[in-house]
């Protein structure tokens, strides 16, 4: 339901998010998180890019949160890696392309409440909640 990418953001910006004063680098979010560094780098970027990170060059430097980032919902980390349609999912659980209260297939009831809660979940946790 959550691709690998969307759960390594959710790691970098929960160890950020527990370093809110500090400048790190990518080698030392590397190697406490475990992420391979090349798709760090590229997970970083587009972090950046949407303005969760910020980044500065040169010595000292490294990446932190950006002001306000920690009370953004990880749903809008959720729509940046994995889309919207992923991040809110309406389709049927069963792939039937009619399926709503009208004409509801087998799992209809069960997956409305899974898919409510999980709605509910990533729209109420914020990436301050990550923080390890």
């Amino acid at each position: 339901m959550i691709s690998r990418t969307a759960r390594y953001a959710f790691q970098i910006l929960g160890y950020l998010a527990a370093r809110p004063a500090q400048q790190l680098r990518g080698e030392e979010i590397a190697a406490a998180t475990g992420i391979p560094a090349n798709y760090l780098a590229k997970i970083l970027n587009q972090l950046r890019k949407t303005g969760l990170v910020e980044s500065q060059k040169g010595w000292g430097g490294g990446f932190r949160l950006r002001a306000g980032a920690e009370n953004r919902p990880i749903r809008d980390v959720l729509v940046v890696f994995d889309g919207l349609g992923s991040a809110e999912r309406t389709d049927c659980a069963l792939g039937r392309p009619a399926c709503d209260a009208g004409h509801p297939c087998a799992m209809h009831e069960e997956w409305a409440g899974v898919r409510d809660g999980f709605t509910r979940m990533i729209t109420t946790t914020r990436v301050a909640d990550l923080a390890q």
